[in-house]
């Protein structure tokens, strides 16, 4: 039981848990030898995101744009 489960933090991290595993299996769909280094990049970031409250907001601020940028490079390149 997690009386805390509900907290808008818990939520949070939870939504981010499964938007990261599905960039990886974006990533995985359209990986190729030429594109590994930046899926290898991609797949990183979220390395960024560390702490609890304040600390963990104020990383996932700053490794949001990148991720949101390279994913969408990454997009581009396989259009």
């Amino acid at each position: 039981m997690d009386p805390f489960g509900r907290s808008g933090e818990r939520r949070s991290e939870r939504a981010l848990i499964a938007e990261y595993r599905d960039c990886i299996e974006e990533l995985l769909a359209g990986l190729n030898a030429a594109n590994h280094a930046a899926a290898v990049e991609i797949a990183r970031l979220p390395e960024q995101i560390r702490g609890y409250g304040h600390v963990k907001a104020r990383h996932l601020a700053a490794a949001r744009p990148l991720w949101d940028e390279r994913l969408a490079a990454w997009r581009a390149a396989l259009a």
